[in-house]
Formats: structure tokens, C-alpha cells, sequence
């Protein structure tokens, strides 16, 4: 049977080298070898072909069903990647890293049969890290109900017949890797933080915030950390008890770093950061470059992007930054959804809904303990039939019954003006009549939707690629007349993002941290290494 496979192959090469494909050639009667290393090249048995996955199958009938891996800078460049793979946040033993090597260090006295199973070792091998590479490890929305971006799959066959004939396997992962900026510097965090020694710290408690001047032994721990990640730069006094002024600007820095208030007044949140260790801020980063791999690879040439857990939102037309605003998200128990999706239309003095969660938590309890809640807050009340009622006739009992509806003006709950892009989870951009919030550290404040700081001004930037009517006058005019209008975008195709991302190096190579407000990191990572 093999030598029938052995004189199928020859007939095989000899027809393809008819059509001048010089890749591969018959050098005498009895074996196959490349032309250009003079190295044997095995069939694979059909029995063993027919073993195999429909996708490894594939993969070896685009190369004549021969042995793939038969030259060794083809292989060397696979297992390379395989080593550093781990710079991508990916675990090298999960592409057989150790059992490969072995063989490796062997191959010149396996048997054929050895060879060839260890070449579809590493034909599985690169197939999985290809693909983890390019569209993640795990599947999010196995993970969560409320993730809504499709991930994008990539054809590999192609891809490794190219580059196997080319001897480019190297650059074949280079492109599969995701190429956003965002995504290289959370990369190079993990590189940054590998820099920093090996070393456990002891958890810091407190009981009450901690000032400037103040003396008690907690101090030297603090400085002892604040030293350890840099942001302590004179270390004279970092055994005494003492929060001087040398330690309160390197708390500022440290605050800074971490999405705080940078008051340099310690309190719990400082403290919680002060607690993560160095293989805790690793794991974070791990999980943040898997969730990346999840986002689209390609953004477009203008859209809005939001990062939950920073709190911020920045436009970008052509990979400039044109404006960047703070905004108020989901609580935890009424988180924000991951999604993309484009901007359909603008609606200036909007009148708001309320919906059924807000119906049942909030509406019902406040106005069941004062009826006055319908008045204050501008609510009106429709039954079934879409007749108002008074809130006299009002019955808690059937408050789910009912339509709530309040009127558009300054203090309703979206604000002036409401920026919508189709989704199923119904939440949107928006102003909100709770200004106050964004001076806010912590700003999971929201029901679902993302409230917007000074919204008026990105409305503005965005209408105004779309006519020059749209001015701050024109807008000022709409809001004065205090009547709702809709302000389709025709002309433009801007995308929108809710993202999840909690760590990063920033330009001046420091890094950054935020809070894990909806508990994601340690999970998907744990998920991850499982």
C-alpha cells in the first residue's frame, strides 16, 4: 500500500511540474524531495488522512496530501511562534510546545511513521495557535448573555499553502495577530511588567483615609509598593512611618496610573490597588489581550469608542482623536453590553420611556411611598389603551400595566439629546439630567445606558461633517423650542463601540489600570488557563 502511495505521489509531481510549479520535483524513482533543500517528502497514508478532521484534511490535500512541515525552517519558524506566543498572552503548552520540542530534538531517527505523526502535531499545533491568534482562545458569547460583536473567522488553508511554499510561516502569524494600537500596548504592558521583580507583599487593611502628615506604620508598606512600581523616586525615607510630601505626590502618581482621583488622599480604592500583586496585574493583562482578540479587526475610519471601565469615550475620523468625553455607565447589576454597532440618528429634546427594569426598581417603590414622585419627575401615565391617567388613579399593584412617559426638557432623565445605533439590548448614548456625576471617581451610575458629558459639543462635531448647517446656533435654536426632533445621519457611516478593556501602556510607558467594575478579568482568566 505505501509503495503504491509512493508511485501515486511521483505521477502527481510529474503532472504538476508539467504545469510548471516548481515547488516540488522527483529527484530519482523511489523518493520525493524538495527542490530547493534536496529534503524527502513522505505522503501521508490514506488510512491516516482519513483519521483526521475535515480542517487538517484540508490542509493536506492543497499540498498533494504530502508531508507540510517536512523543512525545518518551516518548523523552526512554527515553533518559535509557538515560544512566543506567550508575549501574546496565550500559554505555550497549549500548542504542545514541550512534546514537539522532543520530537524535534529526535527527528533524524524517527521512522516515517513517527515523522508523519509528528507532522500532523504540528499541523494541529498551527491551526489552533493560528486561530486562537486571530479570533481568541474562547468563545464570549458562550461566556456572557450580553455580548453582542460576531467574531470574524479567517480562512487558514490558503494561508499556510502560501507560506509553506514561501517559507513565510513567521509572517503568516504576524498578520493573523490583531494590529490595533490599543492592542500592541496592552501587549507591551505584559512585556513592561515582566521587567518588574518577583516579590509578595503583604495585604495592607485600613480603617480610616489616610492625609498628608499623618504617621502610623501602614506608611512604610505603602512606600515599600509605591517604590516597587516606580511611582516612589527618592527613597530616603522609605522606612519611616511618616506620609510626607515625597510620598503624597507619589500617591498622586500611583492614582493617576489607576483611574483615581489623583488627591493624594488614601482611601480604600488606593488601597485596593495597592493589594493587586504582580502576577494579579498579569493575569488582568492576559485577560484583556484575549478580549481584544475579540473586537473587530478593523475599526473603520471614524467612530465613537467607548471603554466602560475608563469611564471615557473618544470620536475618531481617520485615526485622529477629534473628541474625548467622560461618561456615566451601567451599575453592575444593570451593566453596559459589549457591542458594535453604527450611528442611525440624533433626537434633540427626546421624551424618555421608562423602561420595564426601571418600572419595577425604581418608578414603582418611589411613587407607592410618595404619588407626588409622577409630578416632580414630569411622568406621565398611559393604560393599555393609551389614555392618560391621572397618578390618583394610579394603582401600584398594576404598575407594570402602564406606559411611563416623560416629557422632554432640561431634567429629563436623557438630558437633550439622545444618540441612538440599532441594538437588541435598547440602550443608547445620551445626556442625562445628572451633570454632576461625571466629577464622579466612580461612574457605574446607570441603569444600561451611557451617559455622555457635554454631549451638545460631540453632536455638533459629528453633525457638521454631515451639513455645515449644523452649527452651535442651530442646535441652541432646537433645544430652545423645546421640541422633539429627529436628526437622521444620512451621509456618514460613523461606528459605535462599547468595549471592556482595563489595562494598557500608555505613551509615556507607564502602566495603566482600572477597575474591574463588572468582575471580568479574573474569570476569563481562569476560563482561559482551564
Amino acid at each position: 500500500m505505501f509503495k503504491k502511495l509512493f508511485l501515486l505521489s511521483i505521477l502527481l509531481i510529474f503532472v504538476f511540474s508539467c504545469k510548471k510549479d516548481n515547488e516540488i520535483t522527483s529527484i530519482d524513482d523511489s523518493l520525493i524531495k524538495s527542490e530547493d533543500s534536496n529534503t524527502v517528502i513522505r505522503p501521508i497514508p490514506s488510512e491516516k488522512l482519513e483519521s483526521l478532521s475535515d480542517s487538517l484534511q484540508l490542509y493536506y490535500s492543497k499540498l498533494n496530501n504530502l508531508e507540510i512541515w517536512y523543512d525545518q525552517e518551516n518548523r523552526t519558524d512554527l515553533i518559535n511562534e509557538i515560544k512566543l506566543c506567550y508575549n501574546e498572552g496565550l500559554n505555550p503548552d497549549d500548542y504542545n510546545l514541550d512534546k514537539i520540542q522532543k520530537l524535534e530534538a529526535k527527528r533524524e531517527n524517527l521512522k516515517d511513521d513517527e515523522i508523519i505523526n509528528y507532522d500532523i502535531l504540528l499541523t494541529r499545533s498551527f491551526q489552533k495557535l493560528a486561530s486562537d491568534l486571530y479570533k481568541g482562545k474562547l468563545d464570549p458569547k458562550v461566556l456572557y448573555e450580553d455580548w453582542d460583536i460576531s467574531k470574524e473567522d479567517v480562512a487558514l488553508s490558503p494561508l499556510l499553502e502560501k507560506n509553506i511554499k514561501s517559507h513565510t510561516i513567521a509572517s503568516t502569524f504576524k498578520n493573523l495577530k490583531p494590529q490595533h494600537f490599543i492592542y500592541n500596548q496592552i501587549k507591551k504592558s505584559l512585556y513592561h511588567l515582566e521587567q518588574y521583580p518577583e516579590y509578595r507583599f503583604k495585604k495592607i487593611t485600613l480603617n480610616d483615609k489616610i492625609e498628608v502628615n499623618d504617621t502610623l506604620d501602614e506608611i512604610i508598606s505603602i512606600k515599600k509598593r509605591l517604590a516597587y512600581w516606580k511611582d516612589y523616586r527618592i527613597k530616603d525615607s522609605i522606612i519611616t512611618p511618616v506620609y510626607d510630601s515625597l510620598t503624597f505626590e507619589a500617591v498622586k502618581r500611583f492614582q493617576l496610573r489607576h483611574g483615581l482621583k489623583p488627591d493624594g488622599v488614601i482611601g480604600k480604592g488606593t488601597i485596593k490597588a495597592f493589594n493587586y500583586s504582580k502576577n494579579e496585574r498579569r493575569e488582568q493583562i492576559i485577560a484583556n489581550l484575549e478580549r481584544w482578540r475579540w473586537f473587530p479587526k478593523n475599526l473603520g475610519e471614524e467612530y465613537l469608542l467607548v471603554n466602560l471601565p475608563n469611564y471615557n469615550l473618544v470620536y475618531v475620523v481617520n485615526n485622529d482623536t477629534v473628541s474625548t468625553n467622560r461618561v456615566v455607565i451601567g451599575t453592575p447589576k444593570r451593566k453596559t453590553p459589549i457591542l458594535s454597532s453604527h450611528m442611525s440618528n440624533f433626537v434633540f429634546n427626546p421624551t424618555w420611556t421608562v423602561p420595564p427594569t426601571i418600572i419595577k426598581e425604581d418608578l414603582t417603590p418611589a411613587a407607592k411611598k410618595d404619588i407626588g414622585y409622577f409630578e416632580r419627575t414630569k411622568i406621565s401615565i398611559f393604560d393599555k389603551e393609551g389614555n392618560q391617567i391621572e397618578p390618583t388613579d394610579w394603582k401600584p399593584e398594576k404598575s407594570k400595566s402602564y406606559r411611563y412617559v416623560q416629557a422632554a426638557s432640561y431634567d429629563n432623565s436623557l438630558g437633550l439629546v439622545k444618540l441612538n445605533f440599532p441594538n437588541r439590548h435598547a440602550v443608547y448614548l445620551h445626556d442625562t439630567n445628572h451633570r454632576d456625576y461625571f466629577v464622579k471617581e466612580y461612574r457605574a451610575l446607570s441603569s444600561g445606558c451611557v451617559r455622555i458629558e457635554n454631549p451638545l459639543l460631540l453632536t455638533e462635531k459629528i453633525l457638521l461633517k454631515e451639513d455645515e448647517k449644523w452649527t452651535t446656533a442651530e442646535i441652541d435654536s432646537l433645544i430652545v423650542r423645546k421640541k422633539t426632533k429627529v436628526v437622521p445621519l444620512k451621509n456618514s457611516k460613523i461606528n459605535v463601540y462599547l468595549f471592556y478593556w482595563t489595562s494598557w501602556l500608555d505613551k509615556n510607558n507607564k502602566l495603566q489600570f482600572r477597575e474591574d467594575v463588572y468582575n471580568l478579568d479574573k474569570d476569563l482568566f481562569q476560563q482561559l488557563r482551564n
